[in-house]
């Protein structure tokens, strides 16, 4: 006997699964346009590395799948020799469904390298510097890196969406590259309608790694909002004190007092300390002090800065929790938002969000492992730029069929319970089931077979030249001699 609840319950999900199987039909179609050569390969491909046993270990094991018709030399031609329209797919991947919190986009930004450590010809490699088990085994290994974008999730799940792939070149700096990223994926998302007039800005975290203050006043006429983490050794300023008339003259000052992170003593006391209890992490205390800023120097990246330095003003955040998951100790960890004047609701909105941020590195733990994002050994980088944005699309649609497809669990993994998201990985192991269903616009390979060879009873012209193994033949030097060779 069936209560009113749980059939209005089924009612949305099998609404919610119509809406989610044209999303996902219409995106396999679009995508397919935005493939000009080797399309139907090329296309094949996304396909056969959605549907394969397991983890890919070579792209040579996807030509052997039942998805992929061809022969394994048009997959090499594929990802050689293909045409990708990127800048459409990346419009094809805005206007999706994207997850918020209470409303509000939340993005990240991260870099990851795909390691060459072994290919000294492949141009255009970088040295990447790749964190091992421990502090000492850090390394700087060649590669190619990647920069991500992707939009976080509130839950603690795996799935991000990546809305965005630019691969750093030799010749790049590193922050405004990241900075014409995240313009051109915020202006998309505004021209797709996910952020409207009178909308809360959208939220960016990202890492220590970065330089959150050059890129909030790169990014300043956006409607963003920046938090990145800083190292526990950065000095800042405290605002300005009001002028105050001085008989002898001279320059009001332009900076307040020295705030260093490290030193407590230079602290002043913050307005408020909110405590908030956390099932993960314990007690978590933060501080706030508003309208923080660097002291900027005429050098490094704003050596070429033609007028007066700026002064970019944001939220001071300290947050020190009792403990991390394993009972393991929990430094302080810093952060700096570029907005000012935040209440102390809005500060526990910033710091929650940005742990959401390490999501994208199991996005990116599940590219590496799972759909073998790093396993072709290709020389070019035009051709690891197409396998890469094969690997995003691949991963969208994974990301579409999480509510389609059926849990194909194996006998010694747990049961999923009701209402719960499945895995990447158990969507991408039931995508092969929902594939038939979906539309394929890959054309049929022509047949092939082997030419008829020679006709019967045909001479060779050129016959085969016979040399006795072992023996040496002294050539004819006479005409006589050829003469009598040739009888």
């Amino acid at each position: 006997m069936f209560t009113k609840k749980a059939v209005v319950m089924r009612v949305l999900e099998r609404v919610a699964e119509r809406d989610s199987f044209v999303e996902l039909s219409r995106f396999r179609t679009d995508f397919y346009g935005c493939l000009s050569a080797r399309a139907d390969a090329f296309f094949e491909l996304t396909d056969a590395l959605l549907c394969a046993d397991g983890p890919v270990k070579t792209p040579v094991e996807l030509s052997l799948t039942a998805e992929h018709r061809r022969g394994y030399g048009s997959l090499y031609g594929a990802l050689n020799h293909g045409g990708l329209d990127v800048d459409r797919l990346r419009d094809l991947l805005v206007p999706l469904p994207l997850p918020r919190f209470d409303g509000r986009l939340v993005l990240t930004v991260d870099v990851s390298p795909w390691l060459r450590s072994d290919a000294a010809c492949a141009p255009e490699r970088l040295f990447c510097h790749v964190h091992g088990r421990s502090g000492a085994a850090a390394q700087i290994i060649p590669g190619w890196p990647y920069s991500f974008i992707a939009a976080l999730t509130p839950d603690r799940t795996s799935w991000t969406a990546v809305l965005d792939a630019v691969r750093l070149g030799p010749a790049d700096d590193a922050a405004a590259v990241t900075a014409d990223q995240l313009r051109q994926v915020t202006e998309r998302l505004i021209t797709a309608g996910q952020w409207r007039p009178g909308d809360r800005g959208t939220l960016i975290v990202m890492d220590a790694g970065y330089d959150v203050m050059r890129l909030a006043w790169l990014l300043r006429d956006l409607p963003i909002e920046l938090v990145g983490r800083l190292r526990s050794d950065r000095n800042l300023r405290l605002p300005a004190p009001p002028r105050v008339y001085q008989p002898k003259g001279g320059r009001p000052p332009e900076h307040g007092k020295e705030f260093r992170l490290a030193k407590p003593e230079t602290w002043p006391e913050p307005p408020t300390v909110p405590v908030n209890d956390t099932p993960r992490y314990g007690k978590a205390e933060d501080r706030a002090w508003d309208r923080l800023h660097p002291e900027l120097q005429q050098r490094s990246a704003w050596i070429d800065h033609d007028s007066e330095l700026p002064i970019i003003e944001g939220t001071l955040i300290r947050l020190k929790v009792d403990h991390l998951p394993g009972d393991r100790d929990a430094p302080p960890v810093w952060l700096w938002s570029s907005a000012t004047w935040a209440s102390p609701d809005g500060i526990d909105f910033v710091w929650s969000c940005y742990l959401r941020r390490f999501d994208l590195e199991h996005t990116v733990r599940l590219f590496k492992q799972t759909l073998g994002w790093t396993r072709p050994r290709l020389r070019h980088p035009q051709a690891a730029d197409r396998w890469t944005w094969l690997v995003i699309t691949a991963h969208t649609q994974l990301r579409l069929a999480a509510p389609l497809a059926a849990d194909q669990r194996k006998p010694w993994e747990k049961v999923t319970r009701s209402g719960t998201v499945l895995t990447p990985t158990r969507v991408r192991r039931g995508f092969r089931h929902l594939r038939p269903h979906l539309p394929c616009p890959a054309r049929v390979p022509k047949p092939s077979r082997p030419g008829p060879g020679r006709p019967p009873g045909s001479k060779n012209r050129h016959p085969a030249t016979r040399h006795d193994v072992g023996k040496t033949v002294k050539r004819p030097s006479t005409l006589y001699e050829r003469d009598q060779a040739k009888r």
